[in-house]
């Protein structure tokens, strides 16, 4: 936004100084040029008064002695014509005779200029003098023709045409554009850098609010705007965002803390009742009644479990535990050789077809091995005896997520149906022909909840031809970016 910010008042500002520039060198090629007109045409009204004075050898030889010296000096052309346009007198050498001559002869206009030559001398032998010439520019016209009537009115007698060289007149216009262009660009870069300390001034409060409500949606909830400076407006917004992060935060902490404490609370009695329930076992006679009694002990089992469940879901997410890097490969090692012998006494194979190693990630501390703990006992829990689940750790392979770690359990189960996939990841939520294994439904939250935590996700689909694929992305070590909020969980009941 930044970027985006200095390139407007960048593109502002340049057509501001272009604006300002364009006229102004515009106006100095049109001063320059009429003051070349004026001095000009005041040597152009001498040499008519001397050749309206011509009467004589000695006043023709006269005229063009001046004419010779103008001519010499100024490097001009000087051709004056009478009525009928015979040439009287000439002076000069070079382009601007050559552009007199053709003006004084119907011929080509001057070359490099934009004026009709002919159409000049036209305008003074009826006895109009030359009031406009082309706009010197650094590139052209290279000679200017401009011409002075013999006489007035009705006396008109001939004509004087100056072809004028204006070297000297683009050269002060060259340097005075130059002058202005190095001003333009100066005032450019002026201007600049008052904008990128205006951009920076006034983007850096929103870049630290971007910061926290980053940190905020990664669940750091003591995550603030510092930021004090910037607009009134700003500083302002700051001040209701941090009141706001200070009422969310204080909002979900006690929600957790009612969560974990009435967990808490809850498992001791519970833990009598279950243990009354077991004494009271020896007393009851065979029957319905020591029936009734071992479902009862089975569902005081299960509460425990889902209050176990809840208090570790409360514990994951007020964790403030910093994110570092975990051995994946090890952690991934550990715990197959750890569930194995559970697997194996329910009589299911587990082992790891794929581990590359070295791999590493940036996670909450033992996230993988949390997340692997949370992914085996679900499959020990649903696959059939004679089953088979396997573990793989690769790096991932497509280019969005170089680095990331990628840890993948499969296995040949039942499944679930694929409608069902997605509330697989939901708190208290089973598929409705598992409604009788023992959990609380609360494992794969949690791993998903780690997971998210952690800067990572916690993908569930189908595998072919049957069974179920639990899939584990977890970022490189380095910087981590904000995780996606946690979806709302499923009411339970």
């Amino acid at each position: 936004m930044r970027r985006r910010l200095l390139a407007v008042l960048m593109v502002l500002m340049g057509a501001a100084a272009l604006l300002l520039c364009v006229p102004l060198a515009d106006a100095y090629a049109r001063g320059r040029t009429e003051h070349l007109l004026l001095q000009r045409r005041s040597e152009a009204v001498r040499f008519a008064d001397l050749a309206d004075r011509m009467r004589t050898p000695a006043d023709r030889a006269e005229l063009s002695a001046e004419i010779g010296r103008y001519a010499q000096l100024y490097g001009a052309g000087v051709v004056v014509v009478d009525s009928a346009g015979a040439t009287v007198a000439r002076a000069g050498t070079g382009p601007a005779a050559q552009a007199a001559t053709n003006a004084a002869t119907d011929a080509d206009s001057a070359r490099g200029g934009s004026s009709d030559g002919a159409d000049v001398r036209r305008r003074a032998l009826t006895g109009r003098s030359t009031d406009r010439l082309p706009t010197l520019r650094p590139w052209g016209p290279r000679t200017v023709v401009l011409a002075e009537p013999v006489g007035r009115d009705e006396r008109v007698s001939g004509a004087v045409l100056l072809a004028v060289p204006t070297e000297a007149a683009r050269r002060d216009v060259t340097v005075r554009w130059s002058l202005i262009t190095a001003g333009a660009f100066g005032a450019f870069a002026a201007a600049a850098l008052v904008a990128a300390g205006i951009a920076r001034w006034l983007m850096r409060p929103v870049l630290d609010l971007d910061r926290a409500v980053e940190r905020l949606t990664a669940g750091s909830l003591q995550a603030r705007a510092v930021s004090d400076t910037g607009p009134p407006e700003l500083r302002h917004l700051r001040q209701h965002f941090n009141t706001m992060a200070e009422a969310m935060a204080d909002s979900i902490g006690r929600q957790r803390d009612f969560v974990a404490d009435a967990s808490h609370q809850l498992r001791n009695p519970l833990a009598t009742l279950v243990l009354q329930l077991e004494n009271v076992e020896p007393h009851i006679a065979p029957g319905p009644g020591l029936a009734e009694h071992s479902r009862a002990l089975d569902e005081a089992e299960r509460l425990e479990d889902l209050l176990d469940g809840l208090l570790a879901l409360a514990r994951v997410e007020s964790a403030t535990a910093e994110l570092g890097e975990e051995d994946v490969s090890r952690a991934v090692r550990e715990r197959v050789a750890a569930w194995t012998p559970v697997f194996h006494a329910a009589g299911v194979e587990l082992l790891i077809t794929e581990l590359t190693e070295g791999l590493s990630a940036r996670a909450l501390p033992d996230a993988a091995g949390r997340i692997l703990d949370a992914l085996l006992d679900n499959a020990v829990k649903f696959v059939p005896r004679g089953g088979r689940v396997e573990v793989r750790a690769t790096r991932a392979a497509d280019a969005s997520t170089v680095g990331a770690v990628v840890v993948r359990v499969t296995d040949d189960g039942p499944g679930v149906p694929e409608e069902q996939l997605p509330l697989l990841l939901r708190r208290f939520a089973r598929s409705p022909e598992h409604q009788n294994v023992p959990g609380s439904g609360l494992g794969l939250a949690i791993a998903d909840e780690i997971a998210r935590i952690s800067g990572g996700r916690l993908d569930v689909g189908g595998h072919e031809p049957h069974g179920l694929a639990v899939e584990l992305r977890l970022p490189a070590p380095g910087p981590v970016p904000a995780p996606a909020p946690a979806p709302a969980p499923a009411p339970a009941g």
